[in-house]
């Protein structure tokens, strides 16, 4: 009998805010149905090459990710496969498959994504590291929705911009009751196999299953597509690389993209206009360099710094930190101004953090 006291199980579950399994079988299929299991373990399977090479190109190493295995599991047989801490990159589907999705991944094994994006050794995993491993992920959900729309015909599907944090394993907000979890093994190409896990929602991984075997649920609903033409593109829709190429299109015809703002509801012009008022830092950075402590401690006056600009080449433009454009350096009257000369892509934008 309980004498009032929580146990670790049940203090793990409040930190992360869900409610304690009354059980958990661990058996695949407990959440689901061997067949949603079995179509998008093949699924992913077949976009694992296109993956490794995104991961490739941004990390600028040779990357594999094999696998997965998909099975359906509870929160605390997930937790036993953990480390004690992990970084973890919340990636939900706001539209054509809404619901929970998200990669986990062993803090040693995002410290090394992070290093090699960057070019630096013993990298910590500060608010820049983490946001190139979220532009990482991004790039892979991007693939997959590509994919995943050519097999479908689902053309709605979208999904929100990842975000990446480091947390106790106790701390991570997974889905309720059992949910679809893919086991990767990723190289870096260094020879070592690292856990890299792609958990799904239970009600995500039935939607896509259905899907893929050419269900109800490949028909996207007028609300989802809607929603697909907001806020919710996030950077998935802007990388159509790699997994689009798996099927074998029999009729082929240039992509023609509507004006953002057509199809633009009152009510959903109303709750944009809610944040037009509201003021963003905007920098514009000439260069950086990097100095020994020494080093700074003996500037002073009349010391010129060299930055790894050189002379004449645009200058970034960043709003809250992150690289949107570049520019050239203007005067005007008797202040300096810069006037916008290239549009950044999301793409760019991983190259420049790297």
């Amino acid at each position: 009998m309980s004498d009032g006291a929580l146990s670790q199980d049940e203090i793990d579950a409040l930190l992360a805010g869900v409610d304690t399994p009354s059980s958990d079988s661990g058996s695949s299929g407990g959440g689901g149905s061997e067949g949603d299991r079995q179509v998008l373990q093949d699924f992913l399977s077949s976009n694992a090459a296109a993956l490794s090479s995104n991961l490739s190109m941004m990390t600028g190493s040779t990357v594999t990710l094999k696998g997965p295995d998909v099975s359906f599991v509870g929160r605390d047989t997930f937790l036993g496969q953990l480390p004690d801490t992990v970084t973890v990159v919340k990636a939900d589907y706001s539209s054509g498959f809404p619901g929970e999705h998200m990669f986990i991944m062993p803090e040693d094994a995002a410290k090394s994504i992070a290093s090699l994006m960057n070019k630096e050794e013993n990298i910590e995993l500060d608010e820049m590291a983490l946001s190139m491993i979220g532009e990482s992920i991004g790039t892979i959900v991007g693939t997959q929705i590509t994919a995943l729309t050519g097999k479908t015909g689902n053309k709605s599907i979208a999904n929100v911009p990842p975000t990446a944090t480091n947390v106790p394993k106790a701390v991570a907000a997974l889905p309720g009751g059992d949910f679809a979890l893919a086991a990767y093994q990723l190289d870096l190409g260094d020879g070592t196999a690292r856990q890299f896990w792609e958990v799904y929602g239970s009600g995500v991984a039935a939607d896509i299953g259905q899907s893929l075997r050419g269900g109800p649920a490949s028909q996207a609903s007028p609300k989802a597509a809607s929603n697909g033409m907001g806020m919710g593109m996030g950077m998935a829709g802007m990388h159509p690389m790699g997994g689009g190429m798996m099927g074998q299109p029999t009729n082929v015809q240039a992509v023609q993209f509507p004006s953002l703002m057509q199809g633009v509801t009152a009510q959903e012009q109303g709750n944009i206009g809610l944040i037009m008022d509201v003021f963003m830092e905007m920098t514009v950075e000439l260069g950086r360099t990097r100095k020994l402590i020494k080093e700074i401690l003996s500037m002073g006056e009349g010391t010129i710094i060299e930055l790894d600009k050189l002379a004449g080449e645009p200058v970034d433009i960043l709003v809250n930190h992150k690289l949107i454009a570049k520019g050239e350096v203007v005067v005007i009257d008797e202040n300096f101004g810069v006037r916008v000369t290239e549009i950044v892509s999301p793409m760019e934008r991983m190259n420049e953090l790297g």
